[in-house]
């Protein structure tokens, strides 16, 4: 499974950094960088809530 931001609806509003800080994170810049577009299976579930939290839905998961 892969996780994938589309940058043009983020807001970098951090709600993703603030459930998986080892899988997403903000740059310089304050937009969102994916550590691992494929993350540990063991860690999908908070990547799940991370992506079901996401204000502007910007968030997927793709097979």
């Amino acid at each position: 499974m892969e996780v994938r931001v589309d940058l043009d609806r983020c807001e970098a509003n951090g709600v993703c950094v603030g459930i998986a800080p080892d899988i997403f994170d903000l740059d310089d810049n304050e937009e969102l960088v994916i550590s691992s577009v494929r993350p540990p299976e063991d860690r999908w579930e908070d990547v799940r809530s991370a992506i079901a939290q996401c204000p502007r839905a910007a968030l997927t998961e793709h097979p």
